[in-house]
């Protein structure tokens, strides 16, 4: 392991520049690279160190953090498959946070340590609200020791952290996790499309959700998105997509059923085909309203979608 106190990231999406910022208010020593290097602005006016490549970051700092896109990003930045990996994961600990499938994380593990480093897995629970808070819940898994270490390092990010055993067992903990947070909130948003087709107040079905015993802070911030047609960004329609698909091969993989996941998956990938992909995770509606023909019940002056989501009157 090397000696330098730095901790490095690298990702500064819509998770990871929240993130990000978090450790540099707290006073961790950051050392930060993006793709796109506009993203690393706020860093550096919050005391980060911004370097010009992702080698360069794993170069100066014992630990780093990736909050990356896919696989193919993070084989990219550690230089996998090149000369290069060896290089610069030997003697660092590698802590990667993005949502991937399990089995590619057990390999990238192996690699790893093949090579003299350390591998943990730390995905996270929760949107960019949540990240901007310091509130996200973390999911680790990979050598006590490295976990220990992490979970300290993650106390500007995460209010809470779960230990999950050995690689992979984080990232099928999130898929687990994420497979109640989408059909919740696809319920949320047929829930809603239903109420609103039969003439219903939308405003008042969230209140009535939020004073029983469903009411969770997701289902408040999700169900007033709808009642307000507020597509903002806080989980994308292509990142929901991307979960979905995960979990979806996942459990084909493990022989497990997932019946309610396979109709999510089958929604999020019409709404993404509607240009819709960059729109947060309720515009799910869209593709349920794409499906109904018409109205169950002709409610009098009730305000309905049209073909391409527009709402009118009758």
């Amino acid at each position: 392991m090397t000696t330098g106190r730095s901790i490095g990231f690298i990702g500064l999406g819509t998770m990871g520049l929240p993130m990000a910022l978090n450790l540099a208010r707290a006073g961790v020593p950051l050392v930060v690279w993006n793709r796109s290097a506009g993203r690393c602005e706020p860093l550096a006016a919050a005391g980060a160190t911004v370097v010009g490549s992702a080698a360069d970051v794993l170069a100066q700092c014992e630990t780093t953090f990736l909050m990356l896109a896919d696989e193919a990003a993070t084989d990219d930045v550690l230089g996998r498959g090149t000369p290069h990996f060896a290089a610069r994961v030997g003697g660092r600990r590698i802590v990667a946070m993005s949502t991937v499938a399990p089995t590619y994380s057990k390999h990238l593990a192996s690699d790893i340590a093949a090579a003299g480093g350390q591998y943990v897995e730390a995905p996270v629970s929760g949107s960019r609200k949540p990240a901007e808070a310091g509130e996200l819940v973390g999911m680790l898994a990979g050598e006590p020791d490295d976990l220990s270490a992490v979970r300290q390092m993650l106390a500007p990010v995460c209010r809470q952290c779960f230990d999950c055993g050995a690689v992979p067992g984080a990232l099928r903990m999130k898929l687990a996790v994420n497979t109640f947070l989408i059909t919740m909130v696809t319920g949320l948003a047929e829930a809603a499309h239903f109420a609103e087709r039969l003439g219903l107040d939308i405003e008042r079905l969230a209140a009535i959700l939020d004073a029983g015993p469903m009411a969770s802070s997701v289902s408040r911030i999700k169900a007033t998105k709808l009642a307000h047609r507020d597509f903002t960004r806080q989980a994308g329609i292509s990142d929901v997509l991307k979960n979905s698909r995960l979990i979806v091969e996942a459990a084909r993989e493990a022989g497990v059923a997932s019946p309610q996941m396979d109709a999510c998956f089958a929604l999020f990938s019409e709404t993404e085909a509607m240009g819709l992909g960059a729109d947060d995770m309720v515009a799910v509606i869209r593709a349920i309203e794409a499906r109904t023909i018409r109205p169950t019940v002709p409610a009098r002056n009730a305000p309905v979608a049209g073909p391409h989501g527009a709402r009118r009157r009758r």
